[in-house]
């Protein structure tokens, strides 16, 4: 394309969104180009007609779609109906819309959950719709896999390469660290803050037994950047640390009780869901892509994590 990029964050108040402004700040950036970060608060797009005012104020020649109605295992298990309707109309305003402004390229934002329960590990990009997602989330991630059928749909009917990454556990600063209705490593930031400062045990729902791959939020931001410069392909591809790097639930425990510092005991609640015990993702494909990418190791994400809480509780999403 011709003239410098005009690109279109949305979701851009959330965990990701944050991270990739402080990426392009930090130098992700290049001369000419203009990031917008819209926030659900400027846009619900849910509706239609507000997704496309925006598309109308904004003209932009790229997007990264990053807005989803989002939340915690426990969660998703009550309102599976909200989660498909909400997700569904959401992807296909901006999806439609990017089309009919002639945007350039899209990359949205799937997850691993979008994989059927019942496969073979690792997972890797050609397995989607292979077959059920698991059944506690399937809401969510029907509407996550038809991003997927929308882009395969554009590409063969209008030519368009609008495509998708597909992050394993994401996890850093300005997340939602919400205990109930949060994913799991922000709600065991906040579990560890809580219970360090009022000297109580931590209890951590489940066993402990279940792993999972976590990735930082300011990794996966630089890796949306790179998708949107030169990722070319329309079947998404996956944003994740290897299988080796893959942590138990205990493991993350552990490395937030020594984030903050915190010398009380830890109980395991075992009448609590573990969830999907696995979920391991190849990112073979990645690295065809990027063998060098280098990875924030795993203890220093998750102090960064507890000391950005610890700095910004007052403020920060819970």
């Amino acid at each position: 394309m011709d003239g410098p990029m005009r690109v279109l964050v949305t979701g851009g108040s959330g965990l990701v969104g944050r991270a990739i402004e402080r990426v392009v700040k930090e130098g992700e950036g290049r001369e000419g180009e203009e990031w917008i970060f819209l926030s659900s608060k400027e846009t619900n797009l849910v509706s239609a007609e507000e997704t496309r005012a925006a598309f109308q104020k904004h003209r932009p020649t790229h997007v990264i779609h990053l807005a989803a109605m989002v939340g915690g295992l426990y969660r998703n298990m009550r309102q599976n109906l909200d989660f498909w309707r909400d997700n569904v109309h959401i992807n296909d305003n901006v999806l439609h819309m990017s089309q009919e402004f002639g945007v350039v390229k899209v990359v949205s934002c799937l997850s691993t959950c979008v994989f059927p329960d019942k496969t073979t590990y690792p997972i890797d990009e050609t397995m989607m719709h292979n077959g059920a997602p698991h059944e506690s989330n399937y809401g969510y991630a029907y509407a996550k896999r038809m991003i997927d059928v929308h882009n395969r749909a554009c590409f063969q009917q209008y030519g368009l390469r609008y495509t998708a990454v597909i992050p394993t556990n994401i996890f850093g600063p300005h997340d939602n660290f919400n205990i109930e209705d949060g994913h799991v490593m922000p709600g065991l930031v906040h579990k560890t803050y809580l219970a360090k400062k009022e000297g109580k045990p931590l209890e951590v729902w489940g066993s402990g037994r279940a792993l999972r791959q976590f990735i930082f939020s300011v990794d996966l931001a630089r890796l949306f950047v790179w998708a949107l410069r030169e990722y070319d392909e329309v079947e998404p591809i996956i944003a994740s640390v290897g299988e080796e790097e893959e942590q138990s639930i205990k493991d993350a425990v552990d490395a937030v009780v020594e984030g903050f510092g915190f010398k009380g005991e830890v109980i395991y609640d075992t009448s609590r869901s573990d969830g999907q015990i696995k979920k391991t993702a190849s990112n073979a494909k990645l690295r065809k892509y990027l063998p060098d990418f280098k990875f924030t190791p795993f203890k220093e994400a998750v102090k960064e994590t507890c000391d950005w809480l610890a700095a910004n509780y007052e403020i920060a999403r819970k």
